[in-house]
């Protein structure tokens, strides 16, 4: 419980603490990761998400995204989710960055969250930029890729694929918030995809106390003031306790 207790004390002793988060964060939702021993890239040949491929074959991609990554109503956030936006409640957290796209921190109740990587919300047009709601364009799918409504141009879910930058506006935001945190918190993620591994070093570089809780070892261990191992739907839940219980008490 250690390092409970110092995460704990370093949250209340900061003012602006940041989560980013992983696949490992959604896997007790049964959300699989990518590059686990049970990730999806094990069982999918990831270069047919390159942006490339899709544009070459968007039917293909989209019967592939439709059968593996569209989120079933079943999935709900689990205690990881629920402690992250608990904090945020609590006036802990100011916010999430994520690199996930099952929308399930929202879920939970969190209200400031940086999607990163994008979102299964919504479908876009590849030639004019509108958006669709996914759920709609689900509905109305008959076995090609969708189409838009305005100029007829393929749809695309509006995540980011192999090859695509990342939406900028979302970026900088997340490079504003690590540059603004004095604790940066990694949860559930490898930091093996670039940029949002550059985020913690980003903090680190600013003065920031870098905390890490994941399942396996991570690059930037190293570095960081405190690694915990773990599953992190056990972990925060015991974080947010031992903030309720007063331990220990910000200092003045």
């Amino acid at each position: 419980m250690d390092e409970i207790f110092r995460i704990a004390e370093l949250i209340n002793k900061s003012n602006c603490v940041v989560a980013l988060t992983g696949a490992g964060v959604s896997t007790a939702s049964g959300i699989p990761d990518f590059r686990g021993p049970q990730g999806l890239w094990r069982r999918l040949d990831p270069s047919k998400f390159e942006i490339s491929y899709f544009h070459r074959n968007p039917d293909e991609v989209w019967g592939i995204f439709i059968s593996t990554f569209a989120i079933r109503d079943d999935i709900a956030p689990n205690p990881a989710h629920k402690a992250l936006a608990e904090l945020e409640a609590m006036g802990k957290l100011c916010a999430v960055i994520t690199q996930n796209i099952d929308g399930l921190h929202q879920k939970a109740g969190s209200r400031r969250v940086v999607e990163i990587h994008g979102s299964l919300r919504y479908a876009v047009c590849t030639k004019c930029g509108m958006k669709y709601p996914l759920a709609e364009v689900l509905r109305e799918y008959k076995g090609a890729a969708p189409r838009c409504k305005v100029c007829g141009g393929v749809l695309k879910p509006d995540v980011v694929f192999f090859g695509e930058p990342l939406p900028q506006e979302a970026l900088n935001e997340a490079v504003m918030l690590a540059e603004l945190s004095d604790l940066f918190i990694v949860i559930g993620s490898s930091l093996a995809v670039a940029p949002a591994n550059r985020l913690p070093f980003i903090a680190k570089r600013r003065g920031a106390k870098l905390v890490i809780v994941n399942g396996e070892p991570t690059e930037l261990d190293e570095i960081a003031d405190v690694v915990i191992r773990g599953r992190v739907e056990e972990i925060l839940p015991k974080v947010v306790e031992a903030l309720k219980a007063g331990y220990p008490e910000r200092s003045s």
